[in-house]
């Protein structure tokens, strides 16, 4: 469903994710654990590019959402300019090499050494446009399909619950307004919160909030829902309410990718975990595996100081 291919992301010369590839396949529900700082937050911010990547690509059920990275597409480096003059470079140097290997060469010399350039010719740009088309989505028609849950709730504080609920289906033109407010009924009374639906945010504790948060998201009816930190910005006594939510939604068979402090509901939930740390996937196996017999040693380290024994 989702697949992220040598994805890059930079602010100026710092790294905060490096050349990471990962796939997250239908169904599953993977969570994201490790250190503060590490790239955690912004992979998943990266899936549904509210974070755009340096360099690398993300796709969606087969398309591309991201902007197209020319260097993961051989057939355009070699209708650049640059290629023709490393290619000549190349087999004048040597000329023992058939045609394809030094083609093979000067692609991979142009990719190990990232050469092309803003201006690579009017074939380069019939090339580009040719892959965008065939592979490419509208990122605002993507996001409809994937749901965002953010730790401090994001709700619109001038408009009431229902209007929350009901605003992106009626503006995207997915949902009459009759449609949506029924659909919307029917979410808050699943978490008991029908007699907030005239509510203002400022009126809700942070549990409410959030779970009005989660069923807003759940409102596009989306294919995978992404949630960064759903807990970290409650009160203690609030996480149980939110935390069961999201397990409902898992129980159901929703795709998920969770970044998540919550050791032990994510051991419980997932079907998948992925250690990142210093901008890289360190480690990606089912829960007991990484919980009980962890291999990389980055990751032996962060359980022995977050699980208590």
């Amino acid at each position: 469903m989702i697949e992220i291919v040598n994805l890059t992301k930079q602010y100026g010369d710092h790294v905060v994710l490096n050349n990471i590839s990962a796939t997250i396949a239908d169904g599953e529900k993977v969570a994201i654990v490790g250190p503060s700082g590490g790239g955690k937050s912004t992979l998943l911010r990266c899936l549904n590019c509210m974070e755009e990547p340096t360099s690398g690509e993300v796709h969606f059920d087969g398309k591309l959402v991201s902007d197209l990275d020319p260097y993961l597409h051989d057939e355009l480096i070699v209708a650049s300019k640059t290629f023709k003059k490393v290619f000549a470079k190349i087999v004048l140097e040597n000329p023992a090499l058939t045609e394809d290997e030094a083609r093979s060469a000067a692609v991979f010399k142009i990719k190990a050494e990232k050469l092309l350039r803003k201006n690579e010719g009017s074939a380069f740009k019939k090339e580009f446009k040719r892959i965008e088309k065939e592979i490419a989505i509208d990122l605002n028609i993507a996001r409809r399909d994937i749901g965002m849950v953010f730790q401090h709730f994001n709700l619109f504080n001038n408009l009431t619950v229902m209007e929350n609920l009901t605003l992106a289906p009626v503006h995207l033109k997915l949902k009459t307004k009759e449609e949506a407010e029924a659909k919307a009924t029917e979410l808050l009374h699943r978490i008991g919160l029908y007699d907030k639906k005239d509510a203002y945010p400022s009126t809700l504790s942070g549990g409410q909030k959030q779970r009005i948060a989660i069923i807003r998201a759940l409102a596009m009816n989306p294919k995978v829902m992404l949630f960064d930190e759903p807990t970290s910005a409650l009160d203690p006594e609030m996480v149980g309410e939110v935390l069961d939510l999201i397990k409902q939604l898992a129980d159901e068979g929703m795709t998920m990718v969770i970044v998540t402090h919550e050791m032990g509901f994510a051991r419980e939930v997932a079907t998948r975990m992925l250690f990142v740390a210093d901008g890289d996937i360190r480690e990606s196996a089912p829960p007991a595996e990484f919980f009980d017999s962890p291999k990389h040693p980055r990751l032996k380290e962060f359980l022995s100081k977050v699980i208590k024994n």
